[in-house]
């Protein structure tokens, strides 16, 4: 519900619109209101909290001063946009963030007309806002398009990409770079704040243009462009966005509005080309606990606003990240060739674990998955042994770098996959759906699905010995099946399944996390009298030709299933028993995949149950492909 205390200017806030005009006093009001509002809010939903605290005024400011939405502001990954939403129209619904049918924890075309570009990766937001930018002036149209990106975004190669094309472009493009990490400039005063705003200004823009015109006609316009560069690059830092092309303005407090707001006022008024402004925000910015956090509050679940205190419920089990994690710090024990990568993401992938005991053989890379394929391609190619651990959903971003680095050359470097399958209340954009397809179309390269977190250890062993050839394996987010770890740890066999259950009439056939809904599908089969075996695939590449021909000849129905796209594991099981002449016999082929559509967020669970990849749809499916059993019966055993 909204807060309903009196004299709150926040409550008179629909739109931008309601925004012009307002004082500075009230503006700062609203700002303190916002911050407030995003505070009980994610105390509630959970979320990305400390960045979008950070950027409260930068928001504020944006949209009091620009006509949003015919000017386009772009948020680069999204993790900020909280107060966006807030205000803009948004507000009433801020507590259905991340929950099924509620808004997205990013920005989203579909959501508001207020987000003209939809992001959760990171480094996207320039050259969008190029795009909207050549977009705008070939259509003769009138407006600013404003990207606001972070300094960890600026780790992306992307982002140098397009900052490199709109520089050589000279478009009209405002770039908001957001610092609140990596203090890459000077430290934010007065001096650096009334600097900003002069060099911003129309009088010294209106004098830079005469100057111009003077020492044009004596042949001293690059060495004049050059010096006056060279002074406002020594006066307030900049230099390197300067090269690139940029008017560079900054670094200013992005926590005070009496600096933000005549500086966005003269960077709307200029008509030149692409602009940076830098200014620096403190992430977690007015929430205590947050401040005084190491991560900030980036990533929170449900929260105490009194005492920041995280509502996080005992895991069961392990969590697959850990598993991986752990048994890769026991493994470097004996091996001084094991290495760990990661892209931004440490504590995400659990590596963190391996740094905190081998910090020289850790690398975060930064927001750079192309580069840390390709690091991790380097480090094998002269005798180390890389384990490359990146989500599902980034790994796309360095597929090329997987072909053409790491593929054809054979190097061992080892993917460790994380977050496969759906992921809950991130939503489509970080749903690791499409790995399965695209890694197993490489030639040679082995590929790995966890049934459980004692698999996921043995499969980090099993890639560790695989040294003449790249690997892989994907395993889920969240905690583990309980089952009880190896105290030895064996790898596996390559290219090799294993029975879980033996039956006779339906064959059950997983490929990763899945494997426990196809053991909960078998007994409600059972309940009917109808015996199914449950094989757990283990490899997609190498394929077990000779389980899946067992099973093929042994069973009526044949169900695969996996938490993956169409034109997965599924398809390749189909195309084997096809060239085999395995389907020429009446067996009954059922795959089981995501569905063709991009889920919008929702508990893990409720994502599957939409899926259709719960265990009561893999007990109905196999009904309806042998014409025996009893599907309403399912149902009730699945509401039971």
């Amino acid at each position: 519900m909204t807060d309903i205390r009196p004299n709150r200017l926040l409550d008179a806030i629909d739109s931008p619109d309601d925004l012009k005009g307002r004082s500075r006093a009230e503006l700062k009001q609203i700002a303190n209101e916002v911050r407030e509002e995003v505070i009980d809010v994610v105390s509630v939903t959970g979320g990305h909290l400390g960045s979008g605290l950070g950027v409260v005024e930068l928001t504020v400011a944006i949209h009091s001063v620009f006509n949003t939405p015919k000017d386009k502001l772009i948020w680069d990954v999204g993790h900020q946009c909280y107060p966006h939403k807030i205000l803009t129209g948004r507000r009433d619904q801020m507590r259905t963030l991340r929950q099924g049918g509620g808004l997205s924890g990013f920005t989203k075309r579909s959501e508001s007309e207020y987000d003209p570009f939809g992001a959760a990766h990171a480094a996207t937001s320039i050259s969008a806002g190029l795009g909207f930018a050549k977009a705008r002036d070939i259509q003769d149209e009138d407006s600013s398009v404003i990207a606001v990106i972070g300094d960890g975004s600026m780790s992306a190669g992307m982002a140098y990409e397009a900052m490199n094309n709109a520089g050589a472009d000279k478009s009209r493009l405002i770039v908001i770079l957001n610092d609140n990490d990596m203090s890459i400039a000077p430290p934010v005063g007065a001096m650096s704040n009334h600097l900003s705003q002069l060099v911003s200004s129309r009088p010294y823009r209106g004098l830079r243009r005469i100057a111009k015109k003077v020492v044009a006609p004596m042949g001293l316009e690059s060495p004049a462009r050059r010096a006056e560069e060279f002074l406002r690059g020594f006066a307030m830092g900049g230099t390197l966005f300067e090269e690139l092309g940029f008017y560079y303005v900054g670094p200013i407090d992005g926590h005070d509005l009496d600096v933000l707001i005549p500086i966005l006022e003269n960077v709307q008024a200029m008509r030149d080309g692409p602009i940076l402004i830098h200014v620096v925000t403190q992430k977690g910015k007015g929430y205590a606990p947050a401040e005084n956090s190491a991560d900030k509050y980036h990533g929170v679940s449900k929260f105490s606003v009194v005492t920041g205190e995280q509502s996080k419920p005992k895991p069961k089990a392990p969590a697959y990240q850990k598993v991986f994690g752990q048994t890769l710090t026991q493994l470097a024990e004996k091996d001084d060739k094991i290495c760990a990568i990661t892209a931004a993401m440490p504590s995400g992938t659990s590596t963190d674990i391996f740094a905190a005991k081998y910090p020289d053989r850790h690398f975060d890379v930064g927001i750079a998955e192309q580069h840390a394929v390709t690091f991790a391609a380097g480090l094998a190619a002269d005798g180390l042994k890389p384990f490359c651990a990146i989500y599902s959903t980034f790994l796309q971003r360095g597929y090329d770098q997987v072909v053409h680095d790491v593929a054809i050359q054979k190097l061992p470097v080892r993917f460790a996959i994380d977050r496969a399958g759906l992921v809950g209340a991130d939503g489509a954009t970080h749903a690791g759906s499409f790995d399965i397809g695209y890694l197993g179309a490489l030639p040679g390269l082995i590929c790995m699905a966890a049934g459980d977190e004692a698999e996921l250890a043995r499969m980090v062993l099993t890639s560790l010995e695989i040294d003449d050839r790249p690997s892989s394996f994907r395993y889920p987010r969240g905690e583990g099946a309980g089952v009880d770890m190896p105290e030895i740890l064996t790898p596996l066999e390559i290219g090799k399944g294993r029975v879980i259950r033996e039956g006779t009439a339906i064959a059950i056939l997983s490929y990763g996390a899945r494997l426990g809904e196809a053991m909960k599908a078998a007994d409600m089969l059972a309940a009917q009298g109808l015996s199914a075996t449950v094989a757990d695939a283990r490899f997609a590449k190498p394929l077990d030709t000779e389980l899946v021909d067992r099973l093929a000849k042994e069973h009526e129905v044949l169900i695969t299933i996996e938490e993956g796209a169409t034109g997965g594991f599924g398809s390749f099981v189909l195309e084997y028993l096809a060239r085999s002449g395995g389907l020429d016999s009446g067996l009954k082929i059922r795959p089981m995949t995501l569905p063709d559509v991009f889920q919008d967020q929702d508990t893990p669970y409720n994502m599957y149950e939409a899926a259709g990849l719960n265990a009561r749809h893999i007990a109905a499916r196999a009904i309806e492909a042998l014409g025996r059993g009893d599907i309403a019966e399912i149902e009730r055993l699945a509401r039971a």
